[in-house]
């Protein structure tokens, strides 16, 4: 959501797509019910396959109908006070029962392209996997695979330069499950300190909820109502410092990296400095 929009007409959309979604998923069902009944009749296994496959669908579209419409809540209350304005991610945080959550959306190379985030703590820690170019998103899509760490131990073996620093902001717990879509890897979903009771699959069912019904889909917002960070501000002061110095535009982003961890700045506060030309990276 941009600055200055209607947060009730906003509310109004989130309400529209979680409607839609619930009778994607209420068509879904009846699909896997024929599907039963047909396998019944025939005895051929190929129904019950296929049920379950119908059944897989409105789940995702159940999981994606929650999400929207405790966005949509959360917006309401919001338009009646003067807090921060509610993020989408935070209603996947909850959904996962997780303290935070973040998702990632990645290049063929796996560098971050864009992220939407929950909260500060979880747009700190993807900020420092960007800089470091180590962590649960980078494995969780290398691997295709769901990555999780416990422990403070854990975390530091795991990811050596990324592992203390994500301990540092406070967090020992981290669960990343991939996005995927077909044959191709689209980023990753990660938790911070989720609960120590919380079961893969419940993250694996918001995954792909997210990625199916939300990033893409029938009524897609990859942009999650504005939420998604897709560090322009940082590859265009890249640009600029390449044209200025006539390094490769890759070199010119792992000095603005390299800066915001010396100083211990995010990269598009280094961004800002270079474009204003008060900024040195070397």
């Amino acid at each position: 959501m941009n600055r200055g929009e209607n947060p009730v007409g906003v509310a109004a959309v989130a309400w529209r797509r979680a409607a839609g979604a619930r009778e994607r998923a209420r068509r879904a069902e009846e699909a896997a019910e024929n599907q039963e009944l047909i396998a019944a009749r025939s005895g051929r296994e190929i129904h019950l396959a296929m049920a379950d496959s119908h059944r897989r669908v409105a789940a995702r579209h159940l999981s994606s109908a929650r999400l929207q419409e405790a966005y949509a809540r959360r917006l309401t209350e919001w338009s009646r006070r003067q807090d921060p304005r509610p993020l989408f991610m935070a209603g996947v945080a909850e959904a996962c029962r997780a303290r935070s959550a973040a998702l990632t959306l990645v290049g063929q190379d796996r560098s971050q392209l864009a992220v939407a985030a929950s909260d500060d703590m979880s747009r700190a820690a993807q900020e420092l996997e960007f800089i470091l170019e180590e962590g649960p998103v980078r494995d969780a899509t290398d691997r295709r695979g769901p990555v999780r760490a416990v422990g403070p131990s854990a975390i530091e073996e795991r990811w050596p330069g990324y592992g203390p620093e994500l301990v540092g902001l406070g967090l020992t717990c981290v669960l990343a499950v991939p996005l995927e879509a077909m044959s191709l890897c689209l980023g990753a979903l990660t938790l911070y300190e989720p609960r120590q009771s919380m079961g893969y699959a419940l993250c694996a069912e918001v995954a792909e909820a997210l990625t199916h019904t939300v990033l893409l889909g029938p009524d897609p917002d990859p942009e999650l109502y504005g939420d998604t960070d897709h560090r322009d501000v940082v590859h265009q002061a890249a640009g600029a410092h390449s044209v200025r110095t006539g390094v490769s535009v890759q070199d010119a982003l792992s000095l603005i990296k390299a800066r915001a961890f010396a100083e211990g700045l995010s990269t598009d506060v280094i961004a800002r400095r270079v474009l204003a030309g008060s900024g040195e990276l070397i």
